[in-house]
C-alpha cells in the first residue's frame, strides 16, 4: 500500500482521549454523551465507557470518550475498516481531563492521567467535601492551594475556575459549562458551532445551557496558551501528594490578628499605634489611600526608630510622591510598595545600627533563655565579627570616610587589624562599652559617608518611579519593588547593589515592550536567584537580544 492511499489508522494516526471525573447528579454521562455525539456528527468515530464509582465521596464516575478521525472509505484495502478504541483510560495516555470538582483533579493526577507533555486539565474549583475529610477531627479539609498547584506542576495545560458557580449563574448544571471549557480550550479541531449544535439537538434545556456554555467557553478562553513543547519530556505522569490543611498555628494566628487590627487603627486613628513622641508627627498618614495606611505607619515607626521624627517625616514626604497616582485605585499598590521600600532602604544596615541590635535587651533576654541560663548564673555573649575598610569608612564623616578609602595605609592597619575577625564579648565592660561608643554615634549618622550616598540613591530612585507612573503604571509599581535585592551589609549589600544598578539600566530598553512590567519582574526574580549574578546576566542577555 502507498503512503497515499494509508488510511489514518495504518498511517499511525492515534485516537483523541478524554477522561471526564464527575459525581452522581453531575451530569457527566451527558456531558460525554455530547461530546460522543459531536464527534459522530462531525464524521468521526467516537466511543464512550464509564466506571462507576463508589459511594459517600470516596470516588468519582470515571467516563472515558475517545474520538478517531474520519477513516476514508475509499481508501480501504478491507484488511482492517473501523478502529479497535480503547474502553478505560491508560495512565500517560489522555489528552484532556474533564473535573468537575477540585479533588476529583487531584485523584486524576494520583492516578496518572494526567502528564505535563501532553494532557489539558479543565477543573472546576469548587469543592464538595469527602467523607475521609468530614471524619477528622479539627480541619480535615484538603489544602486548595496544594490542589491548585500539583495541577498546575501535572499538566501541559491548566484551565481552572468555578464552573459550578458559572452554572448556577445561567440557571444549568455543571456540564454545559464544562462543555463550554472543553469547546474554549481549542484541544478538539471543531468549531464553537458545532457544539453548541450539539447541545441544540439534545432538545433538554436548550436556552439554559447555551448559556451555560457560553460562560464556560469564556473562562477557558482567559487561560493562556501554554509554552510549545517541541518534543515529549518524557517525564510521564507527576507524582504528587494532596496534603491536608496546615495544622492551626495560635501563634501565626494571633500575628494575623494583631496585624488587621493594625491594618484598622492606622484607616481611623493612627495616631493610636504610636508612642507619645510620635503622635504629633504621624497624622499625616490620614492623608494618604487607605489601602496604604498600615504600611505606612510601620514605615514612619521604623525610620523614627532607626534615626528621629524628622527622618520620618523625609519618609512620609518621598511616598507622597507617588500618593496622587492612586487616587481612583482602592488598591494602592504604588504607594503601598514604595512605602515598604522607601522605609527599608532608609533604615539600612550599618555597623550604628548592627551594634544597637546587639545591644537590644530583648536580644539578651532571647539568648539567655536559649541558653537555659538560670537567675544566679553569668552568660557571656560573643560576637564573631568582620569588618571591612569600607563599612568602617563609611560610618565616618565623610571627608573622613572618603580619606580613609583613599588611604593605603589606612587600608594596610584595617586589614591586618580584621582580616581574622574579631571577637567582641558584649556581655564585658570593655566589649558592651566598644558597642555603646558605635550605638552613640546614631546623632552624627546624616553626616556620614554612606548616609549622604544612600539618600542620593533614594531620591533617584523615587524620581524613576513617579516618572514611570506617568506612562506604566505596572511598570512603576515593580520598579517600586525593586529595593528588595538590598539587602544585609558588607559583601552581601555589596552583590546587591551591583544588582540594582543593573537592573536600573535595563529600564530604557524595557520601557518600549507591552511586557514592560513582567519583563522587569523577571529580572529582579533572576537578581534575586543568586548572589554571583549569573542568572541575572542570562536574563539581560535575553532582554538586550528582544529589545534589538
Amino acid at each position: 500500500m502507498t503512503a497515499s492511499t494509508a488510511t489514518a489508522w495504518e498511517s499511525g494516526q492515534r485516537p483523541i482521549t478524554i477522561a471526564i471525573l464527575a459525581m452522581g447528579g453531575e451530569g457527566g454521562g451527558v456531558l460525554s454523551d455530547w461530546i460522543v455525539a459531536l464527534g459522530e456528527h462531525s464524521g468521526w468515530v467516537a466511543q464512550s465507557t464509564s466506571v462507576a464509582g463508589v459511594a459517600q465521596r470516596t470516588g468519582a464516575t470515571v467516563y472515558y470518550v475517545e474520538l478517531y478521525p474520519p477513516v476514508d472509505q475509499a481508501a480501504r484495502t478491507g484488511a482492517r475498516g473501523e478502529p479497535v478504541l480503547s474502553l478505560f483510560p491508560t495512565p500517560g495516555q489522555v489528552d484532556v481531563v474533564i473535573a468537575s470538582e477540585l479533588m476529583e483533579a487531584g485523584r486524576a493526577i494520583q492516578r496518572g492521567f494526567t502528564t505535563p507533555d501532553r494532557t489539558t486539565l479543565i477543573a472546576s474549583t469548587n469543592r464538595v467535601y469527602a467523607v475521609t475529610e468530614k471524619i477528622v477531627l479539627g480541619d480535615g479539609r484538603v489544602d486548595d492551594a496544594s490542589l491548585l498547584q500539583s495541577a498546575e506542576l501535572s499538566a501541559k495545560r491548566l484551565i481552572s475556575a468555578d464552573f459550578s458557580a458559572l452554572a448556577l449563574k445561567a440557571g444549568s448544571v455543571i456540564s454545559s459549562s464544562l462543555f463550554g471549557a472543553l469547546a474554549g480550550a481549542g484541544v478538539l479541531p471543531f468549531p464553537r458551532d458545532a457544539f453548541e449544535d450539539a447541545l441544540r439537538r439534545s432538545g433538554k434545556g436548550v436556552e439554559r445551557s447555551l448559556a451555560a456554555f457560553a460562560l464556560g467557553y469564556d473562562a477557558a478562553l482567559m487561560t493562556p496558551e501554554p509554552t510549545p513543547v517541541s518534543a515529549p519530556t518524557g517525564l510521564g505522569p507527576v507524582r504528587v501528594t494532596i496534603g491536608r490543611r496546615p495544622p492551626r498555628d495560635p501563634e501565626a494566628e494571633a500575628a494575623a490578628a494583631a496585624e488587621a487590627e493594625h491594618q484598622a487603627l492606622a484607616v481611623s486613628d493612627p495616631q493610636r499605634l504610636v508612642g507619645p513622641a510620635l503622635r504629633s508627627h504621624v497624622g499625616r498618614v490620614a492623608e494618604f489611600p487607605a489601602a496604604s495606611r498600615g504600611m505606612l505607619v510601620h514605615g514612619f515607626v521604623r525610620t523614627a526608630v532607626y534615626q528621629n521624627p524628622a527622618y520620618a517625616q523625609r519618609f512620609l514626604d518621598r511616598v507622597d510622591r507617588v500618593r496622587a497616582f492612586d487616587a481612583d485605585r482602592a488598591s494602592a499598590k504604588l504607594t503601598t510598595e514604595v512605602a515598604r521600600n522607601t522605609a527599608l532602604w532608609m533604615a539600612y544596615q550599618d555597623t550604628i545600627h548592627v551594634a544597637l541590635q546587639k545591644l537590644r535587651a530583648r536580644r539578651l533576654e532571647g539568648i539567655r533563655t536559649e541558653a537555659k541560663a538560670g537567675d544566679g548564673q553569668l552568660m557571656m555573649v560573643r560576637e564573631y565579627l568582620h569588618p571591612q575598610l569600607e563599612e568602617i569608612a563609611d560610618t565616618m564623616p565623610a571627608l573622613i570616610g572618603r580619606a580613609l578609602l583613599r588611604s593605603p595605609l589606612a587600608a594596610r592597619v584595617i586589614n591586618r587589624v580584621t582580616k581574622k575577625g574579631m571577637v567582641v564579648n558584649t556581655t564585658s565592660v570593655l566589649g558592651a562599652s566598644m558597642m555603646w561608643v558605635l550605638a552613640g554615634m546614631r546623632p552624627i549618622r546624616p553626616k556620614s559617608l554612606r548616609y549622604g550616598r544612600e539618600q542620593i540613591k533614594i531620591d533617584e530612585w523615587i524620581d524613576l518611579v513617579v516618572e514611570l507612573a506617568a506612562d506604566d503604571y505596572d511598570l512603576a509599581v515593580e520598579v517600586a519593588m525593586s529595593p528588595r535585592v538590598l539587602k544585609g551589609y558588607g559583601d552581601t549589600y555589596a552583590h546587591g547593589t551591583g544588582s540594582f544598578g543593573i537592573l536600573m539600566e535595563a529600564i530604557p530598553s524595557l520601557r518600549t515592550r507591552e511586557d514592560a512590567a513582567a519583563g522587569f519582574a523577571r529580572l529582579v526574580q533572576a537578581a534575586l536567584a543568586d548572589e554571583s549574578g549569573e542568572a541575572l546576566a542570562t536574563a539581560m542577555t535575553g532582554v538586550v537580544r528582544r529589545a534589538a
